[in-house]
């Protein structure tokens, strides 16, 4: 039995761990094969930083996607991060909207407005923030968010 250099899973004779998707080296050609050893590429198609930044890019969504067809532990925690930030984003906005079309005709609605535009820009900031450090494969953790996103990629 062959065991991943990575994590210790029991891998069989492939060449990427099923479980974290660590590379286990050049492939072994069959027995008389002649060609020379290739490895096989990752299942997922794309590196592990940039599945990371997509995992960003259209926030929870593509957080989901990422979340459910990609097995890598740093992806799963990046798309998991994108689903609890720009989630919990997505439902601030809308209470807002509807404290907004509640209160609106109240003297106070400017400062609902100002509440509405102070979310949008920490949303834009976060987002490209986020996408930037994933790229540059670093593990910037969300105060709060992360441990959140830790139990749902399964850390």
């Amino acid at each position: 039995m062959a065991f991943c250099k990575a994590c210790g899973q029991d891998i069989g004779a492939a060449a990427f761990c099923p479980k974290c998707g660590a590379s286990q080296g050049a492939a072994v050609a069959p027995a008389g094969a002649g060609a020379p050893a290739v490895a096989a590429p990752s299942t997922e198609g794309l590196q592990e930083n940039v599945a990371a930044l997509l995992a960003y890019a259209l926030g929870w969504l593509t957080g989901i996607i990422f979340l459910l067809i990609d097995k890598r532990p740093y992806v799963k925690f990046h798309a998991a991060q994108s689903i609890v930030v720009f989630g919990g984003l997505t439902v601030l906005r809308i209470g807002i909207g509807i404290v907004a079309g509640i209160f609106g005709g109240v003297s106070g609605f400017g400062a609902i407005v100002a509440l509405g535009a102070l979310t949008g820009l920490v949303g834009l900031v976060l987002w490209i923030l986020l996408m930037v450090k994933a790229y540059q494969h670093q593990n910037f953790r969300v105060p709060i968010a992360a441990g959140i996103a830790d139990s749902i990629a399964g850390k």
